[in-house]
């Protein structure tokens, strides 16, 4: 060595480094995947490979620190007392060879090529090899091929190997496709556990649950010596309350099958008495209500939530509907109208929108919305102009009650022949109600609180069609004007709405037996000119006002659980909307149209400020 070198000056940094106080990481982003290049070098001309793993038979060179650190199995093996951690060769026993070529050069490269032809075998051999990564990219793959034709063999290979991602993405394909995949010969063959999950589910998408039922006779009666034990807990998942009557009696009473089976008979009869327990509108005797048994939701129906105002303070004439399947609101055909504070209802399986404010006049028009078409048409008017009306389908008929104009609140009450298309004036209210609320609860007609022009009101009456009387009933806990009424289970609820002072968040519901008002728990926040519906089993409050703002959001009462929920939000902020369910599919309306057939601001007694929009 060179001793001049011991002479060479040692570079003095003093100044620099008192005068720069800040530090820099450098990091060089092109420097992992050129190690992994260079790895990958090293292991195609076997520079320092201290491994062999042998696959059927095929020889592969690699190095242990790279399959460690790539391949949890590796790892596992080489950190153990395993006799494999100090073998120079490691036979790999139920792998497919050219999976593992394409794991290991995976293991190099950070990079795998997924096909229609390797995809099973690559699945398969990550698995034992414990590669997430790959598992989870084979997984989606084939999700995104599913096929009625495959998804079957392809859950089972799942259910195997307990890819528990792929079995729930088959699973989510096969109740959307199960109308097809029923009539399937493969669909004979499938495991009885994968047919009950399928029955049980509630997001089954059928047109009605005699499918369900004639697919579970079906299955059974393919292999029936082996398979008629299952019969019962098979029925035990069809919803038979949910059968038409005539059928349930006729078709589904008096099956051989059925009649062989004590058990099978006994659900038949339980289901008759539910049915009878809800067309009753009964109480059990214990005092507990009973909940009848959830539709499936491709079977529950649509809400729609209709017109309105946002922050503009414009009505709408958008439409929105709801689809309990997938948890999301979508657009429909507009209204020919501008509306808010409409009334809203179906009767014969279609929608009306009747009245409300176009935001420059009182409206006493009226539209129809058929689902099957896709369109809105004109209807005869109502003999009076009002905003902040309620309405009610009541035995064929469809009943226009309260309201109000700029000059006084309405205790009158229209009635609409629907047959006819004819308006006619019925028995008037006992009193005046503007944002009243309208629900039909067994053979009566109820209108609940709402703003007799000076104050809220915690008053409700009921209306009897045949002596056309109305006779006041209990009364609520809070005075409510604006508030959401529905119908569910045989009990009537009052949501939200506002008091003389605030929005509301309260909720409370009547029994008609006892006659008496319980208060539940309340929602998330005040919800006054609240949109109101029940499908499925549960109660669902849509937009209104919570004192500052319009609301978009939209949470579900479960009576189940009694707690509510939040759901999806609808589009628009909006109150004052008229909110309604219909006997009708998500499929139709997403059809494009064709041709069809040819709550408000109560005026203040002193004739100041105006109360609460209602």
């Amino acid at each position: 060595m060179d001793d001049s070198m011991d002479h060479l000056p040692i570079p003095h940094m003093s100044v620099l480094s008192s005068s720069v106080l800040e530090s820099h990481d450098f990091v060089d982003s092109t420097h992992p995947a050129a190690s992994l290049a260079h790895l990958a070098a090293f292991r195609a001309n076997g520079f320092l490979c201290d491994v062999e793993i042998e696959v059927e038979d095929s020889i592969f060179a690699a190095h242990r620190c790279v399959l460690a650190a790539s391949i949890p199995y590796f790892c596992s093996m080489f950190s153990s007392e395993m006799r494999e951690s100090r073998q120079s060769r490691i036979i790999i026993q139920d792998i497919p060879a050219a999976a593992f070529e394409l794991l290991i050069d995976f293991a190099y490269t950070s990079k795998v090529q997924i096909t229609g032809a390797n995809v099973q075998q690559l699945l398969y051999a990550a698995s034992i090899l414990q590669i997430d990564s790959v598992c989870a990219a084979c997984q989606r793959f084939l999700t995104q091929y599913l096929t009625v034709s495959n998804c079957l063999s392809i859950r089972h290979f799942a259910e195997q190997h307990n890819c528990v991602g792929l079995m729930q993405s088959v699973d989510e394909f096969a109740v959307d496709h199960f109308q097809e995949l029923r009539k399937s010969s493969e669909f004979l063959t499938i495991p009885l556990s994968h047919l009950m999950d399928l029955v049980k589910s509630g997001d089954l998408r059928v047109n009605s649950e005699q499918e369900v039922f004639e697919t579970v006779v079906q299955w059974v009666a393919h292999g029936l010596d082996t398979r008629k034990i299952y019969l019962p807990d098979l029925l035990d998942k069809v919803r038979l309350a949910q059968l038409p009557t005539n059928y349930l009696l006729n078709e589904v009473k008096n099956h051989p099958l059925i009649q062989d089976c004590i058990r099978c008979r006994d659900l038949v009869s339980d289901a008759m008495s539910e049915k009878m327990r809800s067309h009753c509108s009964s109480m059990s005797p214990s005092g507990a209500h009973q909940i009848p048994s959830r539709p499936r939701k491709t079977a529950a129906g649509v809400i729609f939530c209709v017109g309105g105002r946002g922050t503009s303070g414009d009505p709408f004439r958008t439409v929105e509907a709801y689809d309990w399947r997938r948890d999301k609101w979508f657009p429909v055909t507009e209204m020919n109208v501008r509306r808010r504070h409409v009334g809203v209802v179906s009767a014969q399986g279609k929608l009306y929108a009747i009245g409300g404010h176009d935001g420059t006049n009182h409206l006493e028009s009226a539209e129809c919305f058929d689902p099957a078409t896709n369109m809105w048409h004109s209807v005869q008017s109502m003999e009076t102009r009002r905003r902040g009306i309620a309405v009610g389908s009541l035995e064929g008929a469809i009943y226009a009650v309260g309201g109000l104009d700029d000059t006084a609140c309405f205790q009158t009450v229209e009635r609409y022949d629907v047959e006819a298309n004819k308006w006619s004036a019925v028995e008037s209210m006992n009193i005046q109600r503007g944002g009243v609320g309208v629900a039909a609860l067994s053979k009566y007609l109820f209108a609940v609180g709402g703003n007799d022009g000076t104050s809220s009101l915690d008053s409700c009456e009921r209306y009897d069609p045949l002596l056309n009387k109305w006779k006041l009933v209990d009364s609520m806990a809070h005075r409510r004007a604006g508030a959401g009424v529905t119908v569910l289970d045989g009990c009537l609820y009052a949501i939200g709405g506002f008091d003389d002072n605030a929005p509301l968040n309260s909720c409370e519901r009547y029994c008609p037996e006892e006659n008496k008002w319980v208060l539940l728990p309340p929602m998330s926040c005040p919800r006054g000119g609240v949109g109101v519906a029940a499908m499925g089993g549960r109660i669902y409050a849509i937009g209104g006002h919570d004192g500052l703002r319009y609301l978009d959001s939209v949470e579900t009462y479960d009576p189940l659980t009694n707690q509510w929920t939040p759901v999806a939000s609808i589009s628009q902020c909006r109150a004052g909307a008229g909110v309604a369910w219909c006997a009708c599919r998500v499929d139709e309306l997403l059809k494009p149209p064709t041709m069809a057939q040819g709550s408000g601001c109560a005026p203040s007694a002193t004739g100041g400020a105006v109360a609460y929009c209602v």
